[in-house]
């Protein structure tokens, strides 16, 4: 299934953080906290694990914006976006040092922030190695991470987990993924994700299929089922695919 992004927002203006909060929510962001102190953050990030943080340069406190993303890049990978209103070249070039996915000037507008946010799901993987960036037919963009897939979805980004992925078909250039409970149209061939996912628990059974072996529920000679559906496999693949079982 696909899960909404999650943002974690750190502002000592609890009338711009509540400002900014609305603003992700409407967007179909999930904010996973407003916090108003640095020190707070590192507590919250091990238990919500958000995908991307607002940080507010000119935090009060013990910890400055700076000061919190260095601890918060000792604990985990998560791209930080900059709010600043005002600050100076010193405080830029510090600043810098933690190489930031963006910076957003106050006061901004929604499009600022929307802009802002899709530039970093668009770096996070582009830093990837392996990582793949598409556009599909509707000039969409769809990017794919080593863990989970960024997709557009209703007018907002949402998240697909690699794991919750049952099955991939090919439709000429494109690719259709589905999960429990949806179908997303990629504008990337079959044989690209192929490569993208050899190492984890997909295979090729069909030419026109990628299946996930750890949602495998019978394996037939013509076919594997999966959630209650029929996904063809190609003459001669069935040991072949019980050999790739046997190595999970």
């Amino acid at each position: 299934m696909d899960t909404p992004i999650k943002i974690l927002v750190i502002e000592d203006e609890m009338i711009i953080a509540a400002k900014i909060s609305m603003q992700l929510s409407n967007f179909g962001y999930e904010v996973t906290g407003i916090l108003p102190r640095g020190e707070e953050a590192f507590q919250h990030i091990e238990e919500n694990k958000p995908d991307i943080i607002l940080l507010d340069i000119n935090l009060k406190g013990k910890l400055d914006g700076i000061e919190t993303a260095l601890q918060i890049q000792k604990l985990a990978n998560i791209p930080i976006i900059y709010l600043t209103a005002n600050s100076d070249e010193a405080t830029f070039n510090r600043a810098k040092i933690t190489k930031p996915a963006a910076f957003i000037s106050k006061p901004f507008k929604q499009l600022d922030l929307q802009r802002a946010i899709e530039l970093t799901i668009s770096r996070m993987a582009g830093t990837e190695t392996g990582a793949i960036t598409s556009i599909n037919e509707t000039n969409e963009q769809s990017f794919i991470l080593n863990d989970r897939i960024f997709v557009r979805n209703k007018e907002k980004m949402v998240k697909i987990m690699v794991a919750d992925i049952l099955y991939i078909e090919a439709d000429r250039n494109y690719c259709r993924i589905f999960t429990a409970n949806k179908e997303y149209l990629l504008s990337i061939t079959l044989k690209t994700i192929e490569e993208k996912f050899s190492e984890k628990t997909f295979v090729r059974i069909h030419r026109s299929y990628i299946i996930n072996l750890l949602h495998i529920d019978e394996v037939a000679e013509s076919h594997v089922m999966i959630a209650q559906r029929t996904v063809p496999m190609s003459a001669g693949m069935k040991e072949q695919l019980m050999e790739r079982i046997q190595t999970l």
